[in-house]
């Protein structure tokens, strides 16, 4: 348009952009306050109902409880899978570290319902299928690679002079590790860790196929609901899972700016 700078046409489509995908989201947070069963937009009135509804309700705080103990087992480990890889493929000069990485971010592309497949036919040879273990590594594969990508970048920016300085100080690998450095990376390992944290959080074909019949988290709990019997205490829950997403955001872009 005639007279509209570049740098107001990009925030104007960035603006529209994001309000098609922000605008589901907002619609089903908007009517988790619904006071009836029957919905419809705008709901006629304002109530918390499905809310205490839900904390209420010992399946869904069960899940709730389900679904944090996963995800942080699976942050715990894929951030130290991840970041131990991370740094053997930055400090390791071999042929084909590019191919390497590749196949360890594979699990980002592939489609999750091939992978779930996949771990559920093996994980059921060795007994981890349908147990919490198994739930953990199968979160996990999903997990390591946004861990590896955020290590990475990290590294990308760290001058390796500084472990050889301290080695010829004397400094053992672990300790010139911890001392040199990881106070150097820690952002890029908090933010893939909190990248892990929400993977898990909201991942739910993997669950489907690996979960034993007891173990529910929150987005299986929400399937379940959807095929026995929906009311609307499931966008409670999905406002909720939203809110969790929208914190661990602001926390990955805290990290970013440090």
């Amino acid at each position: 348009m005639p007279g509209l700078r570049p740098s107001a046409l990009l925030l104007g489509a960035t603006v529209l952009v994001l309000a098609f995908l922000t605008a589901p989201m907002l619609a089903a947070l908007w009517l988790s306050f619904s006071p009836t069963e029957l919905l419809s937009f705008p709901p006629k009135g304002l109530s918390l109902r499905w809310y205490a509804d839900f904390f209420a309700n010992d399946r869904w705080t069960l899940a709730t409880r389900n679904s944090l103990v996963v995800a942080a087992a699976t942050m715990a480990v894929a951030t130290v899978l991840g970041t131990a890889a991370a740094i053997g493929l930055h400090l390791g000069a071999f042929r084909g570290r590019a191919l390497l990485v590749a196949l360890l971010t594979l699990p980002m592309v592939t489609p999750f319902i091939v992978t779930a497949a996949a771990m559920f036919f093996a994980f059921s040879l060795v007994g981890l299928a349908g147990t919490l273990p198994g739930l953990v590594l199968g979160h996990t594969v999903v997990a390591v690679p946004f861990v590896l990508v955020s290590v990475l970048a990290a590294l990308a920016t760290f001058d390796g002079t500084l472990l050889r300085a301290a080695a010829s100080l004397g400094a053992p690998p672990w300790m010139a590790f911890r001392r040199v450095m990881l106070p150097r990376i820690w952002p890029g390992v908090a933010a893939g860790a909190v990248f892990a944290f929400a993977t898990s959080l909201d991942e739910f074909v993997i669950t489907l196929f690996l979960a034993g019949p007891g173990q529910f988290t929150l987005p299986r709990q929400m399937y379940a609901n959807v095929r026995e019997y929906m009311t609307p205490t499931i966008l409670a829950a999905a406002s909720l899972l939203f809110l969790a997403s929208f914190l661990l955001l602001l926390v990955t872009e805290a990290l970013r700016r440090r």
